[in-house]
C-alpha cells in the first residue's frame, strides 16, 4: 500500500494505491459515493486479483483530500480524476464509481475515452434525483450541517440487514465528519449534471451493479442507465442497499472480478 498526495491546480487529492504499484499493472480505479471516501472499498479490495493496480482516491472535499469553498461542477470533478489517472500514467483503466463516482466515471469515459477501457457504474444513474431535492438538502446542510441529512441517509445507503450492524453504525460517523463544505460543493455538482445524452453515445465494456434496497439509486434507474450503452451487462445483488459494496462485498467483489476476467483484464 502506498499513498500519494496528488496537486489538481491547486486542490490537493489524496489517493491511495493497493496491489501492484506499478503502471505496467493492469489497473483499476474507485471512486467513492458523496459522503464517504476511499475506505468505502476497504473489504472489497483484500478480495481481488493481487495482479492488479488498485487506486482509489479521496473526491475534493472529502477524506483526506482538500476542502475548496462551494459550489463545485461535474466538470470539476471528472478534470480531478482525469489528473490522477495522468498523475499515475494510467492508461486503459477500468473506471469503477459508485453513486456520485459513478457520475464521475460516465463523464470520464466521454472526455477521456484513451484512459478509460471499462466502466462499472455502481449504484448510479445518469441523472440522479432532482434540482429542488438536493437544493432541500444542500438547504438543509447549511442550516444543520450533515447531521441534518443523515438519518435520511443512512436508511437509503443500507439495506435492512446492514441497518444496526457496526458497519452501518462506522459509515455514520464517516458521514458526520464529511466537511459540510464538501457534502454541498458535491452535491451541487449532481443537482446540475444529466448524463442521458453523452452516456448514450459511449461504445465500451460496461457493468452495471444495484442493490434491490437501494433507497437512492433504485435498480430500475441503474438498469436505465446501463442500457444506454450497448452490449453492457448489469447485476442485481439481493439486499443490497445504495452501498452495496458495504453490504454485500462477497458477491461485489465476485461480480467485479467475473466482469475483469471476461473483459481480459485479469
Amino acid at each position: 500500500m502506498s499513498e500519494y498526495c496528488i496537486d489538481r491546480g491547486g486542490v490537493r487529492l489524496f489517493a491511495r494505491v493497493d496491489g501492484v504499484n506499478h503502471r505496467i499493472a493492469p489497473t483499476v480505479v474507485f471512486a467513492h459515493a458523496l459522503g464517504t471516501d476511499h475506505r468505502l472499498w476497504d473489504a472489497i479490495i483484500p478480495l481481488l486479483s493481487d495482479h492488479l493496480r488498485l487506486i482509489r482516491y479521496d473526491m475534493r472535499g472529502h477524506g483526506q483530500s482538500d476542502v475548496p469553498p462551494p459550489p463545485y461542477s461535474m466538470g470539476a470533478l471528472i478534470s480531478d480524476a482525469e489528473a490522477l489517472l495522468d498523475h499515475f500514467d494510467a492508461k486503459n483503466a477500468v473506471f469503477v464509481g459508485l453513486s456520485l463516482g459513478g457520475m464521475v466515471a460516465q463523464g470520464l469515459a466521454v472526455k477521456r475515452l484513451d484512459l478509460v477501457r471499462a466502466l462499472v457504474l455502481s449504484n448510479t444513474a445518469a441523472k440522479i434525483a432532482t434540482q429542488a431535492i438536493w437544493q432541500q438538502r444542500i438547504e438543509a446542510v447549511q442550516t444543520g450541517g450533515v447531521e441534518a441529512i443523515a438519518a435520511a441517509t443512512l436508511q437509503r445507503w443500507f439495506g435492512r440487514k446492514t441497518r444496526t450492524t457496526p458497519a452501518a453504525a462506522l459509515w455514520q460517523a464517516r458521514l458526520l465528519a464529511t466537511p459540510p463544505a464538501g457534502y454541498i460543493g458535491c452535491a451541487s455538482a449532481i443537482a446540475g449534471t444529466d448524463f442521458i445524452t453523452p452516456t448514450s453515445g459511449l461504445r465500451l465494456p460496461a457493468l452495471g451493479i444495484a442493490g434491490s434496497e437501494d433507497g437512492s439509486t433504485p435498480a430500475d434507474m441503474v438498469r436505465e442507465t446501463i442500457d444506454l450503452i450497448p452490449g453492457s451487462r448489469f447485476k442485481l445483488i439481493r439486499g443490497a442497499g445504495h452501498l452495496a459494496c458495504i453490504d454485500a462485498p462477497d458477491v461485489y467483489a465476485e461480480t467485479l472480478t467475473a466482469f475483469l476476467q471476461d473483459i481480459g483484464h485479469i
